[in-house]
């Protein structure tokens, strides 16, 4: 049994009327890069380094996939005033990030607990020359001045940091108030159960009144 065949030139005839209705329409086309294109605040662009917050963990390269970051640091000693004797501290020397091989997971700035890690929506800054996609620490710092705010706090979220902290502070002294107005309450221990009687265990009389020597 043959299967059925539609009339001659008829998705022809279906794709014609498809460009004909979108013709009329009007394009919704951005025209890049005359107009520049209006990114969500949370675009991921380029990564951005805070080097002073940066404490040389080494957990973004440790968690990074692609292992397109690279750490190198050393050790300095900081006199301590009133310390016995003088702490260390890690001293950043370099920090690359390969974007030729990055895939923008964003695990860095997550794991990143010292927050020296931030995307910038930033994206044009395409090479001619791959080597150039190494961007070390210097030039990550500048992408930092590309970094957005963050974004305002959700009223039906959780409470910021700055209104827990202050909901703490009113609360203190209406709490050491209350605690003051009472009247004292003692605990009193339980007094010693006496001991055990005649034939008890543990008892020197169950045995005839001798002790084990």
């Amino acid at each position: 049994m043959s299967e059925r065949t539609g009339l001659p030139g008829e998705g022809l005839a279906k794709g014609l009327a498809v460009t004909l209705r979108t013709m009329t329409r009007r394009a919704h086309t951005q025209q890049y890069p005359d107009v520049a294109p209006e990114l969500p605040p949370r675009s991921r662009g380029v990564i951005a380094l805070l080097e002073e917050n940066c404490t040389v963990c080494m957990l973004c390269a440790r968690e990074c996939p692609d292992w397109c970051i690279y750490i190198d640091s050393h050790k300095e000693e900081v006199a301590m005033p009133g310390a016995a004797r003088p702490r260390q501290r890690n001293v950043l020397d370099r920090f690359d990030i390969d974007f030729s091989l990055c895939m923008y997971c964003g695990i860095c700035v997550e794991v990143c607990p010292f927050d020296a890690l931030y995307w910038s929506p930033e994206f044009e800054y395409a090479e001619y020359d791959i080597r150039d996609l190494l961007h070390d620490k210097t030039r990550l710092g500048q992408w930092v001045a590309t970094v957005p705010p963050p974004p305002a706090h959700d009223p039906n979220g959780e409470p910021s940091k700055e209104e827990a902290t202050a909901a703490r502070k009113a609360a203190a002294p209406a709490t050491a108030g209350q605690r003051g107005a009472g009247p004292e309450v003692r605990i009193r221990r339980p007094a010693r159960r006496p001991p055990a009687g005649p034939g008890s265990a543990g008892n020197p009389e169950a045995s005839g009144g001798r002790e084990s020597t």
